[in-house]
C-alpha cells in the first residue's frame, strides 16, 4: 500500500512579498479582453469567501460557447519566479551520501547543488524502499533516481558482478523512444570514468535483435517498454541479477495502453520488502522506483498490483497538478479555419525573436499538416509523431534540441518527460481535452535552465475544448490544483462508454 505522502515543501512562496503591500495590489494575475473579468493581486485568489465552486465563479471563458465570442482572450500572468521544488537547496550532493566522482560528473553538467526536490528524493531512494517520485515537470526527477542508483552500484561494488550475460542490474522503462534516448545521454555523462556500462534499446528494431542478438555484460538498460518486454520474453535479456526497476512516466506506463502487459512483465521481479539491507548472493530483491508528473486517482491501486501490500514511499511536490504559475499562458478564442494563419503569424514573431517553439496537435494528420504548411511558408519545421517510421522518427527531436531548426510540430509523444529547456514557446494548435495532457505540454517550458520569458499560447476553437479551458481558468483564479487529472485516456473513454450504455 502507498504510504502517507511527504510534501517537499509546506507552502507556496510567491515571487514577491510585495503582494501584500498597497503598491502591489494592481499586479495582474489574469487580464482579459473584457476587462470586467480581470483579476489582480488584491483579490487573489478568487473565491476566498468560499464561493469558489466550479460553475459559480465568474470566468472570462464562460461565454465562449457562443459563436460571437470569437476573438476574445485572456492571459494568466506569471506570479512566481519558479516552482519551489525547482529551487536549489543549500546542501551539496556529497552531503546526501553521493561520492565525489559522481558529484564531479554532475559539476560538469553545471549541477553544483541538488534542487529542493532532489535533496528530498535522493536520500529516500538510497533508503531502499520502493519509491514514487511525483512532481511537476522540469524539477529534475531523472537525476533524483539515477544518482542514488549509480551511488549504490558503486558503493556495493555490484558493477561487473552479473552472473549472466545480458542480465542488467537496472531496467529503466519508458513509454517512448525519445525519452529512452534522453535518459541514455544523461547516463553517459553521469557514468563517465566509473566503468558502469549502460545501453539504450529502442523499439522498431526488435526483430533484428531477436534474429541477431548481441550478448554482453551490462549494468543499466534503458528501453521503451514495448521493445524490452519482447526481448525479455524471448530470453535474450534476463532479469536474474536485476536490483532496480524504474518506471519513468509511470502514469503513462500504468494506463490502459500498457497496463496488462506491464503487470505481466513485472511479475518477473521479486519486489521484497527491505530488500537492500542485504545485497549478498542469497538476496535477489528488486527496488521499484516510479516517476510521474501527474497522478491519477487510482494510482495507489495500480501500484498495489505491482508490489502487493508493501510500503511505497512517496516524495510529492506540493505543486503537483497545479498550472505553471511562473509561465505566462494566453488563451485565444478563434475560428477553426483561422488557426493556420494565426499560427503562421505567431511562428514568424518567434523566429524574429529567436524563440524556439513547440507546436502540439491532438492527432498525427494535424501534426503532419502543420509541418508541411510551415515549411512551405519558408519556416523550417521538423515533424515528430508516434505513427512515423523509425528511420524517419529518429533524430527529429535532436534536430530541434541541437538548434538545426527552431520549430517542431508534434503530438503528445513529445510531451512526456523530454528535457526541452531550449524551448521558449509552446503553442497548442489543438487544445488538449484532458488536464494531464495540458500539464505535460506546458511542462516543456519553465523548466530548470529554461529562459525566463517562456510563453504558452492556446488556440481554442471547439466546444469540447472550451470545457477544458474553463476548468483551467477556474484553477488559475482560485490558486487550486487541476481536478480530475488522469493520464489514462483509454480508461476515461472506456468508463464514459460504460456509463452511456448503463453498464456498471
Amino acid at each position: 500500500m502507498l504510504s502517507v505522502a511527504r510534501n517537499v515543501l509546506k507552502q507556496r512562496v510567491y515571487f514577491s512579498t510585495a503582494l501584500k503591500t498597497e503598491a502591489s495590489k494592481q499586479i495582474p494575475v489574469i487580464t482579459c479582453k473584457r476587462t470586467e473579468y480581470n483579476l489582480f493581486a488584491k483579490d487573489y485568489p478568487a473565491g476566498k469567501d468560499g464561493n469558489n465552486k466550479f460553475g459559480k465563479l465568474e470566468l472570462a471563458s464562460s461565454g465562449w460557447r457562443h459563436h460571437k465570442s470569437t476573438g476574445d482572450s485572456f492571459i494568466v500572468h506569471p506570479i512566481q519566479r519558479s516552482f519551489e521544488a525547482h529551487a536549489l537547496s543549500d546542501v551539496h550532493f556529497q552531503q546526501l551520501g553521493i561520492r565525489t566522482e559522481l558529484a564531479e560528473n554532475l559539476k560538469k553538467k553545471h549541477a553544483l547543488y541538488p534542487t529542493i526536490y532532489q535533496a528530498e528524493g535522493i536520500p529516500t531512494v538510497l533508503n531502499g524502499e520502493h519509491v514514487l517520485l511525483a512532481a511537476e515537470t522540469g524539477c529534475g526527477k531523472t537525476y533524483t533516481y539515477l544518482i542514488p542508483i549509480l551511488e549504490q552500484i558503486l558503493q556495493r561494488n555490484l558493477h561487473g558482478r552479473q552472473e549472466h550475460m545480458n542480465s542488467p542490474l537496472v531496467f529503466i522503462l519508458t513509454p517512448g523512444r525519445e525519452l529512452a534516448q534522453q535518459i541514455g545521454r544523461v547516463l553517459e555523462s553521469l557514468t563517465e570514468g566509473t566503468g558502469i556500462i549502460s545501453r539504450v534499446l529502442l523499439g522498431g528494431r526488435t526483430k533484428q535483435h531477436m534474429l541477431n542478438p548481441h550478448f554482453e555484460d551490462i549494468d543499466i538498460l534503458v528501453s521503451s517498454f514495448g521493445a524490452i518486454s519482447k526481448l525479455v520474453s524471448s530470453g535474450i535479456y534476463k532479469t536474474n541479477d536485476t536490483r532496480w526497476v524504474v518506471l519513468d512516466e509511470a502514469d503513462t506506463l500504468l494506463d490502459d495502453s500498457f497496463n496488462s502487459k506491464l503487470l505481466h512483465f513485472m511479475k518477473r521481479f521479486p519486489f521484497h520488502k527491505n530488500h537492500l539491507q542485504d545485497l549478498g548472493d542469497n538476496i535477489r530483491g528488486t527496488q521499484l522506483i516510479l516517476t510521474a508528473a501527474t497522478m491519477p486517482s487510482n494510482m495507489a491501486e495500480q501500484i498495489g498490483q505491482l508490489v502487493s501490500m508493501e510500503t511505497v514511499e512517496e516524495v510529492v511536490s506540493p505543486n503537483l497538478h497545479r498550472i505553471m504559475s511562473h509561465v505566462a499562458q494566453r488563451f485565444l478564442r478563434v475560428k477553426k479555419s483561422n488557426r493556420p494563419n494565426i499560427l503562421l503569424n505567431l511562428v514568424e514573431k518567434d523566429m524574429k525573436q529567436r524563440r524556439p517553439v513547440i507546436i502540439f496537435s491532438n492527432k498525427t494528420p494535424t501534426s503532419d499538416f502543420i509541418s508541411i504548411f510551415l515549411n512551405e511558408a519558408k519556416m523550417p519545421c521538423v515533424n515528430l509523431n508516434g505513427d512515423m517510421l523509425l528511420k524517419l522518427r529518429l533524430g527529429q527531436f535532436e534536430k530541434f534540441q541541437q538548434g538545426e531548426v527552431n520549430v517542431i510540430s508534434t503530438t503528445d509523444v513529445a510531451s512526456r518527460g523530454l528535457d526541452t529547456t531550449r524551448a521558449a514557446h509552446v503553442i497548442n494548435f489543438d487544445f488538449p481535452l484532458y488536464a494531464a495532457d495540458y500539464i505535460h505540454r506546458v511542462g516543456r517550458i519553465g523548466r530548470i535552465g529554461s529562459r525566463g520569458d517562456c510563453l504558452v499560447t492556446n488556440l481554442v476553437s471547439s466546444q469540447a475544448e472550451i470545457g477544458a479551458v474553463q476548468r483551467i481558468e477556474h484553477a488559475a483564479r482560485t490558486d487550486s490544483p487541476l481536478s480530475n487529472v488522469d493520464a489514462n485516456v483509454k480508461g476515461i473513454i472506456r468508463r464514459r462508454l460504460k456509463r452511456a450504455l448503463g453498464v456498471s
